[in-house]
């Protein structure tokens, strides 16, 4: 069969590299004139690397990543630690894959070496999808119609697929902002920073950890913005620069150690996250959404990249032995094996991020005695109860 691709993000190349698995000719069409990705950190947990691992990427996105040994949640005002959970060789063992710290840009580049050239459209720019009863085509900027039995419009939180397909529906506004930097190791070395941290306080929490094979500190710093301040910062890019000491300003009060990362930072960057209202269906005919287009989320769970994986990967099995007549069906099997476990997540990671930001007080010392006794009973995070899932399992029909 023949699949158009439309979007080169993470998810996009992984469900071009599931598809030609799959057996099917695939076209990737993508607006930038290069492989490119812009960004900083990225964390990988075993629900995604052991899919990876069925690409045969793994070891090549291993050898860009950093392999934390913990994850260590702190007190914002003294970096007192409340509770800290296994990862390293313990998450590996149990999980039978790792779970791994990366550049985005370093994932983006395994993923794209492993596309053939042949395969990719660079600075194409789609205007149109369009599905007849046995065939669809997507049309670009110079007029040109590319057939395909099946589209996928991986084409992220802005997706204009989504809006063809289910009519207008704008990203929405978190009210959370996040500045980010990325740190040389050298820098921070004083600090005695755990591999994976996360301190939490009022309408704020932090995380850093190592990227790299551990050759920078990636850090997000996040903030809830006020209802008069939310206009102004809501800008979603990965590009916006922060005004010089702004972070400092945002974080005032906080640990020494987050205050001096902040300062050390040099550049630092300010995005507002955004995202997607959940649908209740992704496909149309011949026609489906993945990724970030489907159900982009906060990233509070650290689980947005995961989750295209996870789409790009069932995708490519529920195509599988496909004929061009089953692609309706097929599609409509993929969404029903991804839909609920994806929605489920965007509703986890904006609990998360609430939870995060609790004030000072009864409730906050409530959330850190919870955390605490969960922790002191389970060596894991509570959401690795989904790490053990291996989505190529589910064979719903």
């Amino acid at each position: 069969m023949r699949a158009v691709v439309v979007g080169a993000g993470i998810g996009g190349l992984a469900a071009t590299l599931s598809l030609r698995r799959a057996g099917h000719e695939v076209t990737l069409v993508e607006q930038a004139a290069r492989f490119t990705e812009i960004g900083a950190g990225i964390q990988l947990a075993p629900n995604a690397t052991r899919l990876l691992r069925r690409l045969d990427l793994l070891d090549a996105v291993a050898a860009q990543a950093a392999r934390p040994s913990h994850v260590s949640f702190r007190t914002w005002s003294d970096g007192a630690e409340i509770c800290r959970y296994a990862l390293g060789r313990a998450a590996e063992d149990t999980f039978g894959a790792p779970y791994l710290l990366l550049h985005r840009a370093d994932l983006h580049q395994a993923l794209a070496a492993a596309v053939p050239p042949s395969s990719v459209r660079l600075n194409t720019v789609v205007v149109g999808i369009d599905q007849y009863d046995r065939s669809a085509s997507v049309t670009t900027a110079s007029g040109e119609r590319l057939p395909a039995d099946v589209v996928v419009a991986a084409d992220g939180i802005r997706s204009a697929a989504r809006q063809w397909l289910f009519g207008a529906d704008e990203a929405v506004f978190s009210r959370t902002v996040a500045y980010r930097a990325l740190l040389p190791a050298d820098e921070v070395a004083d600090l005695d920073l755990p591999d994976l941290g996360i301190w939490l306080g009022p309408g704020r929490h932090f995380v850093h950890y190592w990227v790299r094979r551990g050759e920078l500190l990636n850090v997000v710093a996040v903030f809830t913005a006020e209802a008069e301040a939310a206009t102004a910062t809501a800008t979603e890019s990965w590009t916006a620069r922060a005004e010089p000491g702004e972070q400092l300003r945002e974080f005032e009060g906080w640990d020494s150690r987050v205050l001096d990362v902040l300062e050390r930072a040099g550049q630092v960057f300010r995005y507002g996250i955004h995202t997607r209202v959940p649908l209740a269906r992704w496909n149309v005919g011949r026609v489906t959404l993945l990724g970030d287009s489907a159900h982009a989320m906060v990233p509070f769970q650290a689980q947005g990249a995961a989750q295209a994986i996870m789409d790009a990967a069932v995708l490519g099995d529920a195509l599988t032995g496909a004929t061009p007549a089953d692609v309706p069906d097929a599609l409509d099997r993929y969404v029903r094996r991804r839909l609920a476990t994806a929605t489920s997540m965007q509703a986890n990671s904006a609990r998360a991020g609430d939870d995060f930001h609790l004030p000072d007080g009864p409730e906050a010392r409530a959330r850190n005695a919870r955390m605490s006794a969960y922790a002191a009973e389970h060596v894991f995070l509570p959401q690795a109860t989904g790490w053990a899932v291996d989505v190529l399992d589910d064979r719903r029909p």
